[in-house]
């Protein structure tokens, strides 16, 4: 399917999707799982219908296809009821929500692994505007390829995301974002953590990695996930069954729940964490081996995520995750805490993004990358830092990503400083010779600079990438106006009010005095 006659697609599938909630009494929230829904059963189906000539073929009376046969082709077992080829051919009067709620459970019955997983509600929504959705999805699976289906629902989820504003960013980390991450730490294989999971896409995109290098992903990966809010989790299992994925994804609170005991197991962690969490109770940590430097006295949990990702590491494990600028120059207990980080040699490349990457926050913030295998290397004294702030691609008025061509540029520039092989798929070769023409690593003033531990503890044990470029770093470049708006009033508020009473007191006095 071309590129062109895709995006139109999508973009009608939105707009059906508008539709859906504009004409039911759901709200955007509760309208983003039955329409997820649909596209789940368009590329279930779709999957499906590949191999079932093949396993048909090869039954008999006495042996006829399983759902075990199915699975062991890594595909859902889909009953005629649950095909949207069936569904859109239902009488008129037919209840289309029911004949919909069946269709999930009976997904759910015959794949052990969705239950619990799968949307419901379809009988809250108008019968007219469930059969237009049902004739928009339907021949979903006769037109498109497993990997558009994967678009197609990255891109419903990145909508969803920018609809929720807030609430949105608590499952969906921006498809640039994720893919910097995975292009830096280059998970080839191995066991993937990400205790902060939302819907998944740390993991999608990872299993893309793997495939962009000609492996399979299912076979090169092990997936393990933990995720806070019950909504999410379906999310996180529908994405992966969409790819073709299998993982463990757990329900937990990833401060008080090691629900996977990761010290020291995994290969590689990404994640993208709730920035500057107060009310941590820091007395059930106690003693818990996820945070050997120590506990942060402030009340915020930055530096509990940190270290968690530091302590799931294995020896040559590696770690991207996104952070609030505010971590890398934090002071008091949460400096000690980064000093002993640094002073371990795991901290390997910093980061800078500008603002209006995010839908939870317009704010600016700070990819971390740590990989435990360059203790011992001539690396290990070493960070490198980039300052990215000035490379995006505008979206629209609020919003910002990266392109192809930039996201390789940056992974490239990781790349000549660990001495591997650059990669020019995205077309970056050009800005590559650029900056570096010899085809080897140079500090770019402005971009990029390697400094020492030796330089860092100069700077106070500050990891910001705009210390060490020689980019001047954005005032309040991590405070919120609204927050900071609403902080500065009450203390004028506050200051006023003490002025007020002060002024009572001293006309008191003096007219005592001029009284007397």
């Amino acid at each position: 399917m071309k590129s062109s006659d895709l995006a139109e697609v999508r973009k009608r599938l939105w707009r059906a999707a508008d539709e859906l909630r504009a004409n039911s009494t759901l709200s955007p929230t509760e309208a983003r799982g039955p329409i997820l829904g649909l596209i789940f059963l368009a590329y279930a189906e779709h999957r499906f219908e590949a191999v079932r000539p093949k396993l048909e073929a090869k039954a008999t009376l006495r042996r006829p296809v399983t759902p075990d046969d199915y699975r062991a082709k890594s595909v859902l077992f889909v009953s005629e009821e649950a095909r949207l080829s069936y569904l859109v051919r239902l009488p008129e009067d037919e209840d289309l929500g029911e004949a919909l709620d069946m269709a999930m459970r009976l997904m759910e019955t015959h794949n052990p692994e969705l239950k619990g997983v799968l949307p419901r509600g379809y009988q809250r929504l108008q019968k007219s505007t469930l059969t237009e959705m049902l004739r928009l999805f339907a021949p979903l699976p006769r037109t498109l390829s497993g990997d558009a289906f994967g678009l197609i629902y990255e891109d419903f989820l990145s909508n969803f995301a920018m609809a929720e504003g807030r609430l949105g960013g608590e499952f969906f980390t921006p498809y640039s974002i994720v893919r910097l991450i995975v292009e830096v730490i280059e998970p080839f294989h191995g066991k993937v953590y990400d205790p902060a999971c939302g819907s998944g896409g740390m993991f999608v995109q990872c299993a893309k990695f793997v495939e962009r290098h000609q492996k399979s992903a299912s076979r090169e990966l092990s997936i393990y996930g933990q995720e806070q809010k019950g909504a999410t989790v379906p999310l996180g299992k529908m994405n992966l069954a969409l790819h073709g994925l299998s993982g463990d994804i757990r329900l937990g609170n990833s401060y008080y729940d090691d629900l996977h005991h990761a010290v020291d197991k995994f290969d590689f962690v990404m994640a993208n964490p709730p920035f500057n969490v107060n009310g941590v109770d820091k007395a059930k940590l106690a003693g818990d081996p996820r945070f050997p430097y120590g506990l942060p006295k402030t009340d915020n949990g930055n530096y509990l995520w940190i270290q968690q990702f530091h302590a799931a590491l294995n020896e040559s494990g590696k770690a991207g995750f996104v952070m609030a600028n505010s971590a890398a120059d934090a002071g008091h207990s949460e400096r000690e805490i980064r000093r002993q980080v640094i002073e371990s040699g795991s901290i390997d490349v910093m980061v800078a993004i500008g603002s209006n990457f995010f839908y939870t926050v317009t704010l600016p913030v700070t990819l971390w990358f740590l990989d435990k295998s360059k203790r011992g290397t001539s690396r290990e004294d070493t960070v490198l830092f980039i300052d990215a702030r000035h490379l995006y691609r505008q979206i629209d008025r609020a919003h910002r990503d990266f392109s192809p061509e930039q996201i390789e540029l940056l992974a490239n520039i990781v790349r000549l400083y660990r001495g591997e092989d650059v990669e020019t798929n995205e077309g970056s070769d050009t800005l590559v010779k650029e900056y570096f023409a010899n085809g080897t690593y140079v500090d770019v003033p402005g971009l990029c600079k390697v400094a020492t531990r030796a330089e860092i503890e100069a700077q106070g044990w500050s990891l910001n990438p705009g210390r060490y470029t020689g980019t001047a770093a954005t005032e309040n470049e991590d405070v919120d106006f609204a927050e900071r708006l609403e902080t500065l009033y009450k203390e004028f508020s506050r200051l006023s009010n003490g002025a007020d009473e002060l002024r009572a007191k001293v006309d008191s006095a003096i007219a005592r005095i001029l009284n007397a």
